[in-house]
């Protein structure tokens, strides 16, 4: 341990919390790539908070009140006011306000997905995903074993999703959270091919199956299915053709 570590040990907690902005948590990332010890209390505690996680008992909002929350939470229309230009002055005030991680997030969904309307599901896994790519948000059950995986999404959303066993067709399984699409909750299932993660969202869907679509934009690519009475998005940053051999691989393993 350097002198270094001791300031930069105070930030690992916060990198947990989702708490350091974009460029102290690229500034702590470059440390701890080149320092064991601090690399080594940053496992620890993802694996303690990965713990927590699993074993400390979580309690379901009544049906009723999430129904009240996601009413709340709904895009209202609107008003009709005539357009006005804002000064530098009031945009730095405004801007102000909202969290730099939120902000960017939806700042990248608007633009790396066609603008279509506000409720397209696809905005909003992309918008989940780039979330989940910030310090300590992309997994709650840390674990490669699909039978640690699966039960721990029990008691946590409608239905268990089918986590499948892909790492012999390089793409291993990493671990899951729970996540909200449309005020609903869902199964992300995360897997990695090479230093990309591969998320897929998992979610309750009655409709007619229907069968893989891709779309691209801005270095991010999405597929969408239907089958077995669940919907799937899965969502990355590598090549297109590849998230479709992900699909592929995904749908043929049982």
């Amino acid at each position: 341990m350097t002198e270094d570590c001791t300031g930069r040990r105070l930030l690992l907690q916060a990198e947990l919390d989702g708490e350091l902005d974009a460029g102290r948590a690229a500034e702590l990332a470059a440390h701890v790539d080149g320092c064991a010890a601090c690399a080594g209390m940053r496992e620890a505690l993802l694996a303690l908070a990965a713990r927590a996680r699993e074993e400390l008992p979580r309690y379901a909002a009544p049906v009723a009140l999430r129904a009240e929350i996601a009413a709340r939470l709904a895009p209202a229309a609107p008003p009709v006011v005539p357009p006005v230009v804002a000064s530098p002055r009031r945009w730095r005030r405004d801007l102000a306000g909202f969290g730099l991680g939120a902000a960017m997030a939806a700042g990248l969904a608007l633009v790396l997905l066609p603008r279509t309307a506000p409720s397209d599901p696809a905005r909003e896994v992309l918008a989940s995903h780039l979330r989940a790519l910030q310090p300590g948000h992309l997994l709650d059950v840390v674990s490669s074993d699909r039978h640690t995986v699966k039960p721990w999404f029990e008691g946590r959303i409608d239905v268990a999703p089918p986590v499948r066993d892909l790492a012999a067709e390089g793409f291993p399984l990493e671990g899951g959270r729970l996540d909200y699409l449309e005020g609903r909750p869902v199964a992300a299932l995360v897997y990695r091919r090479a230093r990309h993660a591969v998320q897929l969202y998992v979610r309750p869907d009655p409709g007619a199956p229907r069968p893989p679509t891709l779309q691209g934009e801005g270095g991010y690519a999405l597929a969408t299915w239907r089958e077995d009475g669940l919907r799937f998005w899965a969502v990355s940053d590598i090549a297109p053709g590849e998230l479709m051999a992900f699909v592929d691989r995904y749908r043929a393993a049982r």
